[in-house]
């Protein structure tokens, strides 16, 4: 089989292999850290192959496409490829999951087997969600995502409250992920077909059989499972206990990549009109969910809860860019996702890195560090300035253009005022992010800054950092390079009258079954 055809099956199934080579290795010494960088090192390898061979393709057609009959009846495929958003997805989540491991070299201590075992499934998972181009499939990766990240959270936490996060994550997740499989069921039973091209070819066609009623329940049931994962304000209420409590490498892939995508790929396909029904409420949420974030992030004493916050508020921007529907929303909307894995996953390395060295996240308990910590400080501001929007850096791209894409909307009636909340949001992050700085760095020192040793960045951990120190840079002076392979999505998803091409025409057969005319072999 050529590499082309292969390469997604073996970045999704280099870290499933990991998980069963570290779960027959002994837990010794440094043995399972470093059994697992070797794994995700060679996953992260694989994924640079995609843009590094990537073509320019139209909308709604896949690059490293592989389909093969899996089931015969359910008619059930192992369909995968990636277009531009889930190829950068690959590579961000390669990235990130060395940097991970890196992250947790001397913080997890005791049960490293469990601990690398379960983060490498979780990868799996994730990476098999971002390829996945038949519904059965992609619920197998999205339901396998839903264990390990629980495990992980009960067993690993770093309080009593551990078992009570993991339990609010868990049914948070699960019980809409049930709402999801009844609606992919109803659509099977009408379309006798799990394949997303086909499914969002028949949704461009109007050609989904079912009542206008029962197609816009359907697309609930996708909708609100994909917004409670992201999570959307107000469906964020396991997003603080989860983050306060998962260890710093389960975090940094805790929330919004898994949803945000899922909503582009699946609520964006296959219900295109129901999505643009819903637009006015979710744009209205995002506005709301925003400054709602920045506020209560504000407030807050706790490092990891301000972090939690910053994130239901830096996710709801992306809510905002995507559900604005033009071209520049969403690209805005899509660049984002990929900054805030960047951005929000450096934010969470430097906060773990000081409760290593400090044991708290209470910044009443800190202060007065830049003199002793002058790389971690340097590393602290440049990531809050990431954060915030600072021209030059990454994230500042995506918010322009997400901001200028709500003015422009035509799917609500108050773009002016949802824009004008959205800034406001933004001058807000900006205070909280700034004034942790100035308490735990420059502030009067507090109880846990006079007690401790003093230690700076180490070798390992300035390796850990300095690539999304860079990325914080390319991205923001060299955008194009990524938006290349996004703004073909950006363009179909702004306009509800592009129909998607597709390889296999569809036809309608007489039992209002459709299936592709060769039987489904691509």
């Amino acid at each position: 089989m050529h590499l082309d055809q292969s390469i997604l099956s073996l970045i999704v199934f280099t870290p499933l292999v990991g998980a069963v080579v570290l779960a027959l290795l002994p837990d010794r010494g440094k043995l399972q850290p470093a059994a697992a960088l070797i794994v995700t090192l060679l996953t992260f390898l694989f994924t640079l192959h995609l843009p590094a061979h990537w073509h320019s393709i139209p909308a709604g057609t896949y690059n490293f496409e592989l389909d093969r009959v899996w089931i015969a009846s359910p008619n059930i495929h192992y369909h995968v490829g990636v277009d531009g958003l889930s190829m950068w997805l690959l590579v961000l989540s390669g990235l990130l999951a060395p940097l991970g491991v890196l992250a947790s070299w001397n913080a997890i201590a005791s049960r490293r087997k469990l601990f690398y075992t379960l983060f490498l499934l979780q990868q799996v998972s994730m990476l098999g969600v971002f390829v996945s181009l038949d519904l059965f499939l992609y619920y197998a990766f999205w339901e396998m995502a839903l264990v390990p990240m629980t495990i992980l959270i009960a067993t690993f936490g770093r309080t009593d409250n551990r078992r009570r996060a993991a339990l609010k994550y868990f049914l948070y997740a699960f019980i809409p992920s049930a709402l999801l499989l009844v609606g992919m069921l109803w659509i099977y039973n009408g379309t006798h077909t799990f394949d997303v091209p086909t499914l969002t070819y028949l949704a461009a066609t109007h050609q989904i059989p079912g009542s206008a009623q029962a197609l816009w329940l359907a697309s609930l049931a996708f909708l609100i499972a994909f917004a409670v994962k992201v999570p959307v304000f107000p469906l964020h209420g396991w997003l603080s206990e989860g983050i306060q409590e998962a260890p710093t490498a389960a975090v940094m892939v805790l929330a919004g990549k898994l949803g945000l995508y899922s909503i582009l790929r699946f609520s964006f396909g296959i219900f295109p009109e129901q999505s643009h029904r819903i637009a006015p409420l979710m744009i209205a949420l995002g506005a709301i969910g925003i400054v709602y974030g920045a506020l209560l992030a504000y407030l807050q004493n706790d490092l990891k809860k301000l972090a939690a916050y910053s994130t239901l508020g830096h996710l709801s921007f992306i809510t905002l860019g995507i559900f604005t529907f033009t071209a520049m929303g969403v690209d805005g909307g899509m660049y984002q996702i990929l900054n805030h894995g960047i951005s929000g996953g450096a934010l969470f390395l430097l906060m773990g890195l000081l409760y290593e060295r400090y044991g708290t996240y209470d910044m009443r308990a800190l202060g007065g560090l830049a003199k002793v910590l002058p790389w971690i400080v340097t590393m602290f501001v440049i990531t809050a300035l990431s954060n915030v929007g600072l021209p030059m850096l990454n994230s500042f791209v995506g918010e322009f253009l997400i901001l200028a894409g709500s003015m422009r909307t035509a799917f609500s009636a108050h773009a002016v005022l949802w824009c004008v909340i959205a800034t406001t949001g933004v001058i807000l992050s900006a205070a909280y992010l700034l004034s942790m700085i100035q308490r735990v760095f420059y502030g009067a020192l507090g109880t846990r800054s006079r007690e401790v040793q003093p230690i700076d960045l180490n070798l390992r951990e300035h390796v850990t950092l300095w690539p999304l120190m860079i990325l914080f840079l390319a991205m923001g002076i060299g955008s194009t390079y990524w938006m290349r392979s996004l703004h073909p999505l950006a363009t179909a998803y702004s306009s509800a009258a592009d129909v998607p091409p597709l390889k296999n025409p569809i036809v309608h057969v007489e039992a209002e079954t459709y299936v592709p005319v060769n039987g489904g072999q691509r």
